[in-house]
């Protein structure tokens, strides 16, 4: 029977796989809660959990959660707090065991359940033969004609799973490959009896659980103004308390570091997202609707969430195994930087008989050093070599034993701050759809009971085709000065595949029709000139006074096969807030202080 409540409490404990264990613990006894999630899986941990299940076929999923539950299983069920999580990874039903044993141990009695249905490894071939491409989503490239071979291929579930789960009387739900959303939405449409075509009541949870997924990132982490938050260390973790209409309230735990603003509660929303449709496996979710509003200290509310039916095909995360990869690094000190630069890369070029003999080669001159440098270290640059190939030991012993082999006869002061014996294996990511009606998930109870799960109303699928619009309008600008554009406006950036977002959002309604006037695409790609020829989508979400930029192909071939020193985009957004603009003076008057250095600032 769904629960009978106003409010369901829901706090998340996690971000990521490695994300602070003491989390867990501080969520329950930190304060009231009905549901503790866990959100441990990115496109590349799952790479990482198929290397540790080669190591053993009975791993595959997130340890860190089974010590987490070793500390607090046994008051989550005397305060009947329901956890639900995808740490389950590749191995579902090998963490459920696993719980199972650990309450045996600890003298309790949970109902555990595990959700499957994702893995699609075993089925790839049935698939394509069935006229199912499996093209990758970015380049259009089919499987076949990549002629790769994946390691690992899950579906993105959707939350019927977990709602089934609890409906049928699980303590605990473990879930694999899920949305992030997902851990969410389960549970509240467990508690208020919500039905499969209640669109705006799910899609209101699917941005609360957009909120809550990373953690401290809606309290203040990553926040472009952080110096403003109070009580900055050891940041609490967000709660939601949905309501029954699928509003909710973002707020935290009494005590417990940073804040929950509008603005923080914003740069979250804007965190990993593209076009203002947000597809989920159970509803569509425009962003454009969502409405903010402050409820009080530590205390946001979303509401005015519109949603449509969820599409017809899944989205299948597949990685395969890409070649193995090595980087040096060379220390450049004082005078004639390029020079050496280029006399360090001649004698590998030599070693080699061409760097190009590599599969891909990736070459960066990094200039920290100052003109005469106050000590040592402030007149250093690095120069950083990377190399990919599928062998071995091309790209390890070789590659190593070129760097070490002419050590006494090249430029002078050099030293390798870094150079690796053994090449390391990396994993390329691989987005792609199939119909959503090959799945077939269920819920599998450790009393042996198996549940199937509905399958939610669809609409044909409409790719998203490029932005809302990538020109805009010319602001009448008056008197301007010239400042870093994070004197005003904030960001959050991320990775989406081999893709990068950068949200852009204003501190004020004027600061907002400035940022939508004078930020179009070709002013971005001025600012960032790495994009020059990446393309670039642009989309307006005026109800959070925000801009969404979508830069495709940044990332390359994703986190874990890029050559970018930043894999995930994490410091994009603060790099672009570090870029000079012309920035209307007025806007400033009333805003942050202008620096008075005159490297600074420059009226025009």
């Amino acid at each position: 029977m769904p629960a009978t409540r106003d409010i369901l409490r829901i706090g998340n404990c996690s971000g990521y796989y490695g994300d602070r264990f003491s989390a867990a613990r501080e969520m329950v006894e930190g304060g009231p809660l009905d549901v503790l999630t866990g959100d441990y899986l990115a496109e590349l941990t799952m790479l990482i959990l198929w290397k540790s299940r080669q190591r053993d076929p009975e791993a595959g999923y997130a340890t860190t959660f089974l010590k987490q539950m070793e500390q607090i299983l046994g008051t989550c069920l005397d305060r009947n707090i329901k956890v639900v999580t995808n740490a389950g990874g590749l191995n579902p039903n090998g963490l459920a065991r696993q719980l199972g044993l650990l309450a045996e141990k600890l003298g309790l009695r949970p109902s555990i359940a595990h959700v499957e249905g994702d893995d699609l490894l075993d089925r790839l071939g049935d698939l394509q033969s069935q006229g199912q491409p499996l093209a990758n989503m970015s380049t259009g490239q089919s499987l076949a004609e990549a002629g790769v071979q994946p390691v690992t291929a899950n579906a993105y579930l959707g939350a019927w799973g977990i709602t089934e789960a609890l409906r049928g009387g699980a303590d605990i739900v473990v879930c694999p490959r899920v949305t992030d959303a997902s851990l969410v939405v389960g549970p509240a449409a467990w508690a208020f009896d919500w039905q499969l075509d209640d669109f705006d009541r799910l899609a209101g949870a699917v941005v609360a659980g957009h909120i809550l997924e990373c953690g401290p990132q809606a309290t203040g982490g990553n926040y472009s103004f952080f110096t403003e938050l109070p009580k900055f260390r050891r940041l609490g973790y967000p709660l939601a308390e949905i309501a029954p209409d699928g509003s909710c309230v973002i707020t935290k735990h009494p005590d417990t570091g940073g804040a929950v603003t509008v603005e923080t509660v914003t740069a979250q929303i804007l965190y990993e997202i593209g076009a203002p449709d947000y597809l989920n496996p159970d509803v569509v979710t425009r962003f454009d609707t969502i409405e903010l509003t402050d409820d009080g200290p530590d205390r946001v509310k979303v509401a005015g969430v519109r949603g449509r039916p969820a599409p017809d095909v899944a989205k299948v995360c597949l990685n395969y195994h890409g070649g193995y990869r090595n980087s040096a690094v060379f220390v450049l000190t004082g005078l004639d930087i390029e020079a050496k630069a280029d006399f360090a890369l001649q004698c590998l070029d030599d070693a080699f008989g061409g760097l190009d003999d590599f599969a891909e080669t990736d070459i960066r001159l990094l200039r920290t050093d100052t003109p005469n440098a106050p000590d040592n270290f402030s007149a250093e640059a690095r120069l950083r070599v990377t190399v990919k190939d599928p062998s071995e030991h091309k790209a390890g012993r070789r590659f190593f034993n070129a760097v070490a082999e002419f050590g006494l006869g090249t430029f002078p002061g050099l030293y390798v701050e870094r150079a690796d014996r053994a090449a390391t294996s990396y994993g390329v990511y691989w987005p792609a759809l199939v119909p959503a009606d090959v799945l077939d998930p269920a819920v599998v109870f450790q009393d042996g009971r198996r549940l199937p799960v509905p399958r939610p109303p669809t609409e044909p699928y409409r790719p998203d085709d490029g932005p809302v619009s990538t020109t805009a309008r010319r602001p009448d600008e008056g008197e301007t000065v010239s400042v870093p554009l994070g004197r005003l406006i904030g960001a959050r950036s991320g990775d989406k595949g081999g893709d990068a977002n950068i949200g852009f959002w204003a501190r004020s309604d004027e600061a907002y029709e400035w940022l939508r006037s004078y930020l179009d695409e070709s002013r971005l790609r001025a600012l960032l000139t790495e994009a020059a020829e990446s393309r670039i989508d642009r989309y307006e979400l005026p109800n959070l006074r925000a801009v969404n930029f979508v830069v495709r192909g940044l990332l390359g071939e994703g986190v874990a096969a890029t050559t970018r020193p930043d894999p995930q985009a994490k410091g994009l957004a603060e790099y672009l807030r570090s870029r000079f603009v012309e920035m209307p003076r007025a806007l400033l008057v009333n805003g942050p202080a202008i620096p008075n250095a005159p490297e600074e600032v420059a009226t025009k």
